[in-house]
């Protein structure tokens, strides 16, 4: 019995922390934000990109985005995405430190993907 409610609080807390993540990412205009113009920014490698991606964003991974930022202009709006919302998060936070005002976290790119497509 024990064993059960630990299994099912764990349960609780992964889609307690998923809503969360959905409410603060894709739920935050980030679709308006595209449609008035942001650069989807994926920084996973270029083989995870290759594999697919959302039509037209850019590709510059986490690893290189220290020495590529000069590359992006600071007064474009960007959304950072990757697989799963970790390392998109981590390029927001280097972007901002880079000085750049209007960036933010799109998470997974797959979930920014489906919220772009028309019902």
């Amino acid at each position: 019995m024990k064993n059960l409610l630990i299994f099912w609080g764990i349960l609780l807390g992964i889609y307690v922390i998923y809503r969360v993540y959905r409410y603060q990412t894709l739920d935050n205009g980030l679709p308006q934000l595209i449609k008035s113009g942001a650069v989807i920014l994926d920084v996973r490698t270029e083989k995870e990109y290759e594999t697919g991606h959302i039509n037209g964003s850019v590709n510059i991974s986490l690893g290189t985005i220290r020495e590529r930022y000069i590359e992006l202009d600071p007064n474009k709006t960007y959304i950072t995405v990757c697989s799963h919302g970790l390392r998109s998060v981590k390029a927001e936070s280097i972007l901002k430190e880079r000085g750049f005002l209007k960036v933010y976290n799109g998470g997974a790119w797959s979930d920014l993907e489906k919220t772009l497509k028309p019902d």
